[in-house]
């Protein structure tokens, strides 16, 4: 690990980089410390209201989404023409159909090769395949899903359900409190375990992970598209209340945060 410690992390470069382009030379390195050594702060809603209580359940309860098509009625073509960043969402549930096609166009198998040798390829490409990312699902309202906190597990097409409790509101108050993003009924949170690519990489799999994650991010806003959904990549958020918030492995740096549902 004397790697990493020898190399500036994501949020330390984002800080810095910001910080010289806009002028903040108020910021400092104490700011950017890594998740670890700083504890998180909780924000509240407002001055008089505490976040919902998170339970946690981490039982491997696991739940299983309806298989996912690959024929649509959109083109490609139309899906981007129509795009765009979405920030006003109704409060209307998804079905299990959408939120399995979502997960299914963010990182989904799209050819289980026979060999079980061999890797899966998904939805989105990856350098060497060696698949740094993990998708978290924070559930508000999806029809036959309970709210709660998500980890989606390709290689099944399941939802393992790690925590009880709707968290889309502290989770939009560590988004640097854009509650815009809190009536949607799903916020899909994008993480980075750089280990894996690293460790064949090096250094060079920081870059190929945030190239990974721009394709993710794509695919889910094309996949929005067809099902009439909008959505918006967040990129301004504090990695370490966004970890705190749902809970993330230590090494699962968060790197989007995507609402979705209906404009």
């Amino acid at each position: 690990m004397a790697y990493f410690e020898e190399m500036f992390s994501r949020r330390k470069f984002i800080y810095l980089a910001t910080g010289a382009g806009l002028g903040l030379a108020s910021l400092s390195m104490t700011g950017c410390a890594p998740q670890q050594e700083a504890p998180p702060v909780l924000v509240p809603l407002n001055d008089n209201e505490a976040p919902p209580e998170r339970v946690a359940v981490n039982t491997g309860t696991l739940i299983s989404l309806p298989v996912p098509v690959t024929e649509g009625t959109m083109s490609l073509e139309a899906a981007i023409a129509g795009r765009r960043s979405e920030r006003s969402f109704k409060r209307a549930a998804l079905n299990m159909e959408q939120l399995s096609q979502l997960l299914w166009a963010a990182q989904g198998l799209t050819d289980p090769h026979p060999d079980p040798a061999l890797r899966f390829r998904r939805a989105a490409p990856s350098a060497g395949a060696q698949y740094p990312l993990d998708i978290y699902v924070v559930v508000g309202v999806v029809e036959g899903l309970e709210a709660g906190v998500y980890h989606y597990r390709p290689h099944e097409h399941v939802l393992n359900l790690l925590a009880t409790g709707d968290l889309r509101q502290p989770l939009a108050a560590a988004c640097l409190g854009q509650m815009f993003i809190a009536p949607a009924p799903v916020l899909i949170v994008i993480t980075a375990e750089y280990h894996r690519i690293t460790d064949r990489y090096g250094e060079r799999g920081l870059r190929y992970t945030h190239m990974e994650v721009g394709h993710v991010g794509q695919n889910l806003h094309l996949q929005a598209e067809t099902l009439g959904l909008g959505t918006v990549i967040i990129g301004a958020f504090k990695d370490a209340e966004v970890g705190e918030v749902l809970q993330l492995p230590r090494k699962h740096e968060p790197l989007y945060i995507m609402p979705v549902g209906y404009v």
